[in-house]
């Protein structure tokens, strides 16, 4: 059973035990993201990110910091996404003190040295250039940008190559102080541990962190009457598409719905995208659905990586299962097959303590309560096909759809012709 303390500074401490391991992950995730930046220093979160491991007040180098890291033959990393940026690592049980020790330097001691961040731009330009040159990766960037336009949500997370070139250390210094507060902070602890020494840990580390209200986020705006289309030119062999509908953020009602719909359409192997795609046309080597629910956005969107000159057949045929899933009830073998995966697949993945951790602490974090793998579990239970059928009645309409598409393309019309009347 987990617990969840308050320091008195107001950071929030969670603790995970397991037994059945012999690791631990320390972990702590601050409430910022590419959401909360303005277009003037749009990247800025993923920027500060890889900056803290280049150096700390104890650990003067980013050398200094990975030969600890190596030291204690452990993993740790950290990630940047529109809602929060975590930093974790996770090492063997009896080394839980060492591992504290490391994620409060990096997040509270890191010392931006200048030299380091002028170093640093060229890296995560180049970052950017490899996303840029990976469609299958590129694409979500797009479709965030046709479904949200200029704004947090529908920009890239690691900004511009223009705005990271321009971003100063007073500006990253200014970021991380708004920000990276106690208020907004989760020190998660997940693993083999003892609670009581977990807790005196965190309170030790992290209890000195400034208390203060974080930076707000401007809210996401929809807007959308009419089916959306972005077309973004390269010249490829294969065309990137993502195609599919606004849907909703955390809090709606059928969220476990779905969930299910979405592993129906395509989550799975024997998806049914996959099967009218790739097996029984041979139009992909990849088809696949990706759900993103956040705090204020949602999206259903099935992407695919589709021949030019069979383009139009692979983009009907995936609007044709959007009808399909809308206009007929799922079967009662396929409702309990899509139960299983779900329910198989989240207890092997949750058999690691790094995975358990972002389970608990992003709930935390982006929707302020935890529901424990078995209520989940039996919420999922609790979906009948009729849901199923509601849900994708709500969400796959006109003034719903969109299309991003990477590719040798001058025009967008033809794609434009393709979604019209095709919901």
């Amino acid at each position: 059973m987990y617990k969840k303390t308050k320091l008195p500074n107001g950071l929030r401490v969670l603790t995970i035990p397991s037994r059945n391991t012999n690791s631990v992950t320390v972990m702590a995730l601050v409430g910022t993201g590419s959401k909360y930046e303005t277009k003037e220093v749009s990247g800025i979160s993923h920027f500060l990110e890889h900056l803290q491991f280049k150096g700390t007040r104890k650990r003067p180098t980013e050398m200094d910091v990975f030969t600890f890291i190596d030291g204690l033959g452990g993993v740790s990393n950290a990630f940047t996404s529109q809602e929060m940026t975590g930093y974790y690592v996770k090492v063997q049980s009896k080394k839980i003190k060492e591992a504290f020790d490391l994620i409060a330097d990096i997040f509270l001691n890191a010392t931006l040295p200048a030299e380091e961040i002028e170093k640093e731009r060229g890296t995560i330009i180049e970052e950017l250039n490899m996303f840029y040159d990976h469609p299958m990766r590129h694409i979500w960037t797009v479709w965030n940008n046709v479904l949200y336009g200029d704004q947090p949500a529908g920009w890239d997370i690691g900004g511009t190559k223009e705005t990271v070139k321009k971003i100063t250390r007073d500006q990253l210094v200014a970021y991380r102080a708004s920000n990276y507060t106690a208020q907004n902070t989760i020190v998660c602890v997940s693993g083999n541990f003892d609670q009581a020494k977990a807790r005196e840990l965190a309170s030790k580390y992290f209890g000195g962190l400034e208390k203060k209200a974080p930076g707000a986020k401007a809210p996401v705006v929809e807007k959308q009457d009419q089916p959306g289309v972005l077309v973004y030119k390269k010249q490829t062999n294969q065309t990137q598409v993502a195609v599919g509908v606004r849907s909703f953020d955390y809090t709606y009602p059928k969220r476990y719905a779905l969930e299910l719909l979405e592993l129906i359409l395509g989550g799975m192997w024997s998806s049914r995208l996959m099967e009218e795609v790739r097996i029984k046309r041979g139009l992909v080597y990849d088809v696949h659905t990706e759900l993103a629910m956040d705090p204020d956005s949602g999206s259903l969107a099935a992407t695919a990586n589709l021949d030019s000159s069979r383009l139009e057949e692979g983009i009907k045929v995936i609007l044709g299962e959007f009808k399909k899933i809308r206009e007929a009830k799922v079967g009662a073998v396929e409702l309990r097959k899509a139960k299983d995966n779900y329910i198989g697949k989240s207890s092997i993945v949750l058999e690691s303590s790094h995975a358990k951790g972002m389970l608990y602490a992003e709930q935390e974090l982006l929707e302020g309560r935890i529901l424990e793998p078995g209520e989940i579990y039996k919420r999922i239970e609790k979906v009948t096909a009729r849901d199923i059928q509601a849900v994708a009645n709500e969400i796959f309409k006109p003034e719903r759809l969109n299309l991003a598409v990477i590719g040798p393309y001058d025009s967008d019309a033809k794609f434009r012709e393709l979604l019209d009347g095709a919901l």
